[in-house]
């Protein structure tokens, strides 16, 4: 097929790449083995180098051995960024095991659809979340809940947590004499990570990554944006969380991969953030575009050396023109965006460094990427360049299926007139003689919250779930900060009279925060079909009721 992206690609990137044929764990071993006294991670204060990290890698692998835990089997994370993600998520593949991201801001209910979908056996997750966890443990195939917490790895070293029914990550991670070496036959189509996405239905789909295609996607990546590559000069900055696929291969994996000092946050804190640019100068920083939202809001941000650092990028939700054109007037250096998703590991295009820039376009897809858009209807008839359709792609780093699901697999993964499997986005896009990529509209009625999926049908179940609502409908609604918030219209039962402030708080109960609608408006009626469906499209052509309540 014609690959017009080529010619736009720049100096440095090759056409194509020859890929590791090897287990993700090996991506901590090489930076041990390149810079083994080199700052991994500085947080809260504290820094471990990456011997550090692999000392206590290879402990907690032997001690999962002893727990039982094997090839194919699935473990939880459920952490913010901290030292103890990249510890944990080494010692499970390096077992054999599979790692599962866990959203650490997720209720009861929510975890536990994921734990019975993927079968857990355990789970690393900090003190204060254990309770949530073990609420539904019984109805899990959980048999241990390992806990730390974020102030054990600070500079103030505090004491492990102990909890009953809890074992503890301290004890697990340490050990008499030389670290065990543990072997355990791997090959690079098992699969590494479950990382879960809703799709367009809302149901949970565990996207199925494998070795390669993690691994894959962290050269792909490395390539497309460095000239060249030395173990240990690189600084990332990492807000963005580990439990999203867009943290854990483009920060902590690549992270590893090149041996850069990883600066750590748990949660986004503007002033730390900015504190930690004037003081470490990263070379890396990606982000999403809440971030650079907050950062452009603050007006002495331009004080911090922002202009200094190498590389900043914005990806897992649309990034406005006029952020990009502010940021870059502020700061005097490009902002440049990507696009992907779960389902391939996630990142499938990015702007080029020193090629031509097209506004509105997330760039040229990776080395050895294919990409064509197809028609809406059917998903079989090639389109011309420029024409608007379903984006479709071709790449090492494309999931093989999602967990447990055949039928969602086989909708969106097609075998094409070429005889190669393709992954059929959900987004419709148009692509330019060029390559560029112009995403036209993302998957049908998903709203995106920070960067974090948020599917309508999720919401709308809680939202009628109240006793007083009759019907609702939720959708997205654009905002300055966070891209956009959820926005709920609620038909109330006749002579229930809750307010939209208490239903807020009803959905606080079983929601996410981010998922928790920002707006809601009662209303008398919604707008139906002539079948009884709720016409989003015609709600999305309003305004907000002037009757809106919520904050």
């Amino acid at each position: 097929m014609r690959r017009p992206w080529l010619a736009h690609y720049d100096y440095w990137v090759p056409p194509s790449v020859t890929y590791p044929e090897r287990p993700l764990w090996e991506i901590l071993d090489a930076a041990y083995v390149d810079v083994p006294d080199r700052a991994a991670t500085v947080f809260l204060g504290a820094t471990l180098t990456y011997r550090d990290i692999k000392v206590r890698s290879d402990w907690f692998a032997d001690a999962l051995a002893g727990l039982g835990i094997g090839k194919g089997d699935r473990v939880g994370i459920m952490l913010p960024n901290c030292p103890q993600y990249l510890v944990a998520s080494f010692a499970v593949l390096r077992r054999g095991a599979i790692v599962v991201n866990l959203n650490p801001t997720y209720t009861a209910p929510e975890l536990l659809t994921l734990f019975v979908d993927s079968g857990i056996r355990a789970i690393v997750t900090l003190d204060v979340l254990a309770p949530v966890v073990q609420a539904v443990q019984a109805q899990t195939a959980i048999e241990q809940v390992i806990v730390t917490s974020l102030a054990e790895y600070s500079a103030a070293a505090t004491a492990p947590p102990r909890l009953d029914g809890c074992l503890t990550f301290a004890d697990l991670v340490t050990g008499q004499g030389l670290a065990p070496v543990t072997r355990v036959p791997i090959e690079a189509d098992d699969v590494a990570v479950l990382q879960y996405t809703g799709g367009t239905t809302g149901t949970p789909k565990g996207a199925m990554l494998t070795h390669r295609n993690i691994f894959a996607n962290v050269v792909q990546t490395e390539v497309y944006t460095n000239r060249t590559r030395t173990r240990g000069e690189s600084r990332y900055l990492l807000v963005i969380p580990f439990f999203h696929i867009f943290g854990f291969t483009v920060g902590m994996m690549k992270g590893a991969w090149v041996g850069a000092t990883q600066l750590l946050f748990p949660t986004f804190d503007v002033d730390a953030v900015l504190e930690a640019i004037r003081d470490h100068v990263p070379t890396y920083f990606p982000a999403v575009p809440t971030i650079w939202a907050a950062l452009l809001a603050r007006p002495d941000a331009a004080h911090y050396g922002l202009d200094r650092i190498r590389l900043c990028t914005s990806g897992a939700a649309p990034l406005p023109q006029a952020s990009i054109d502010q940021f870059e007037r502020t700061f005097g250096r490009s902002l440049f965006q990507g696009f992907g998703l779960s389902e391939a590991s996630p990142v499938t295009h990015s702007t080029p460094l020193l090629g031509v820039r097209k506004p509105g376009t997330v760039g040229l897809p990776m080395p050895d990427t294919d990409i064509k858009v197809v028609d809406v209807e059917t998903g079989t008839h090639d389109l011309p360049a420029g024409e608007a359709g379903e984006l479709c792609i071709c790449g090492p780093q494309v999931m093989t299926g999602y967990w447990n699901q055949p039928e969602e697999t086989a909708r969106a993964l097609r075998t094409h007139a070429d005889g190669r499997r393709w992954l059929h986005t959900g987004d419709i896009a148009t692509i330019d003689d060029d390559g560029y990529t112009r995403i036209v509209q993302r998957k049908k009625d998903l709203i995106i919250v920070d960067g974090f999926n948020v599917y309508p049908s999720e919401v709308e179940s809680v939202l009628q779930q109240h006793p007083d609502v009759r019907m609702a409908a939720a959708l997205g609604m654009p905002d300055r900060y966070h891209g956009e918030v959820v926005r709920a219209c609620v038909v109330l039962h006749n002579g229930a009279t809750l307010t939209a402030d208490a239903l807020r708080a009803y959905c606080r109960s079983a929601l996410a925060p981010y998922k928790v609608p920002r707006t809601v408006e009662i209303r008398g009626s919604l707008p139906l079909s002539a079948v009884g469906k709720v016409l989003y499209r015609a709600l999305r052509e309003e305004r907000p009721t002037s009757g809106t309540e919520g904050t």
